[in-house]
């Protein structure tokens, strides 16, 4: 069999269509919101056929957790050598990345079509959550090894609590202190006896 027989039909994909497509959705989702986008939307939008989407992505779930993925920078695990100057860090990463109107609004919409959508939610899970979850868990590690914290400590429930104080600190921001000032102080309410 020849190398030309073994190559994949259709033209190679564009980085420019693939920009333009994460782009298109990005907008209808602030415009339409999840439930009301279309992949047809998507695709006039972007100047490129739904074929060229479909071929790509297997839903409109899975395209909306890739396009979200796409403003996220990519995922830094500090380490500094203290647990606090690491968590500090984690909690400026959140901060610059939520604390905007886009990012606002990103955070308002995951939560409302997660908690309709089960495939949303699965995929928002699985390719954005996830991986923070495996990078807090680092954090939480070294912590231990430095006997910062108690060996027992439950990194993904920590990391769990971390990210609904964040979500409820967005809705209900804090009165009298910063938004990274009161999920620092609520982290270490939780970590104090874990010294």
């Amino acid at each position: 069999m020849s190398d030309r027989s073994k190559k994949l039909p259709g033209r190679p994909r564009s980085l420019k269509s693939h920009q333009a497509i994460l782009q298109s959705t990005l907008k209808l989702l602030a415009e339409v919101g999840y439930e009301r986008m279309s992949i047809d939307a998507i695709a006039n939008c972007a100047g490129v056929g739904k074929t060229t989407i479909y071929r790509r992505y297997k839903s409109k779930a899975e395209l909306v957790g890739d396009a979200i993925e796409s403003l996220r920078e990519e995922v830094v695990i500090p380490n500094t050598g203290s647990i606090w100057s690491d968590i500090d860090a984690l909690i400026a990463s959140a901060a610059q990345i939520t604390l905007n109107p886009l990012g606002r609004q990103t955070v308002a919409m995951v939560v409302g079509t997660a908690s309709t959508n089960p495939e949303f939610a699965q995929i928002y899970s699985t390719k954005y959550l996830q991986p923070r979850k495996e990078a807090f868990a680092v954090v939480i590690e070294r912590a231990k090894a430095r006997n910062e914290i108690q060996i027992d400590v439950d990194p993904n429930l920590i990391f769990d609590a971390m990210s609904a104080m964040m979500f409820y600190a967005l809705i209900f921001p804090p009165n009298n202190q910063s938004w990274e000032s009161y999920v620092r102080q609520v982290l270490q309410a939780i970590l104090k006896n874990e010294a």
